[in-house]
């Protein structure tokens, strides 16, 4: 069980003030957090929407929802909160009949008080290699540590890590096996790629190479992304906030593709995709947090935040 409110500690949500500028909300107007965390963007847009304002938030990971619970009790006849993967969203939005929605926000990665904590192995600390967010998830970064061949290895922390070093880091995990704790995994990692002055632990990005895949992120943001021009209607404002390129360049590619007319080669003269965008890019450049909000939380360094109102 969570603790009580008064035990929790809650870190500032990132680019606040850039979020509600982008979303306006408004009095009585409903909205979807569909990244739960801290609960901290929500808790911002129900202050924003009184008194009637609904809100909709979504949790893939089941200690964040009692976190976000706790935190927003006070606010019970406007939430509808689930623990649900941002893949069921459109079940989400349907079963909490909340409409209309006047924006939808996707603050992506892994909250600060999932690093914080020892207990799923997220961080570098003395604990169990689980990284699942939620606990009825049926794969574990224990069995992709201990289990996976070289090359299946190599090529997981290299194509969601973008590690460059992915051979060596994979040959001196398979060397070291078993594998139980983070703590262990990291030493192994930082004894494979001297730090040599590096601004970040060599074993970051191994990190977030396993907690990638096992929790399936890459697949359930395009998915959820491609679906949602099934179920919003016109005015809904998306706003996405990504923390490494993989992300990003997925949350891009979408809006490049739904802000454009065609998408038939340049040496088509007639257009025969007859695709027409349905959202307006409300940024045309990416949105980074300022040098002083960097400085109060180090974490949101790599944050880019992207959004599009659909038309």
């Amino acid at each position: 069980m969570v603790a009580s409110i008064d035990s929790l500690s809650y870190h500032k949500p990132a680019l606040l003030e850039e979020v509600l500028t982008i979303l306006e909300p408004r009095s009585n107007n409903n909205f979807v957090d569909a990244t739960l965390g801290d609960g901290g963007h929500a808790l911002a847009i129900l202050n924003s929407t009184l008194p009637n304002g609904r809100l909709l938030g979504l949790d893939a990971d089941d200690q964040g929802v009692l976190r976000a619970s706790e935190r927003l009790k006070k606010y019970r006849g406007r939430v509808c909160l689930k623990n649900y993967n941002f893949n069921k969203l459109e079940q989400a939005v349907s079963e909490s009949q909340i409409s209309p929605i006047s924006g939808i926000l996707f603050d992506l990665g892994i909250s600060s008080w999932q690093l914080d904590s020892a207990d799923k192995g997220f961080s570098f600390k003395d604990k169990s290699l689980d990284m699942r967010f939620h606990s009825q998830q049926v794969t574990t970064a224990l069995q992709l540590v201990n289990n996976l061949e070289y090359k299946e290895l190599s090529s997981l922390i290299y194509k969601y890590g973008e590690d460059p070093n992915a051979n060596r880091i994979s040959r001196a995990i398979i060397k070291a096996r078993p594998i139980l704790t983070a703590k262990h995994l990291t030493e192994i990692v930082q004894m494979a790629v001297p730090r040599r002055g590096r601004k970040i632990n060599p074993a970051t990005k191994t990190f977030q190479s396993l907690r990638i895949a096992v929790n399936n992120e890459m697949e359930n943001l395009e998915y959820t992304l491609s679906s949602l021009m099934s179920f919003l209607t016109k005015g809904t404002k998306i706003v996405v906030i990504a923390y490494h390129s993989l992300e990003d360049r997925i949350v891009k590619n979408f809006m490049k593709t739904e802000s454009t007319d065609c998408l038939c080669p340049t040496t088509v003269l007639v257009c025969q995709c007859n695709h027409t965008k349905r959202i307006e890019l409300i940024n045309k450049k990416i949105i980074k947090p300022s040098e002083e909000e960097i400085e109060g939380n180090p974490r949101v360094r790599s944050a880019r935040l992207r959004a599009c109102v659909v038309l």
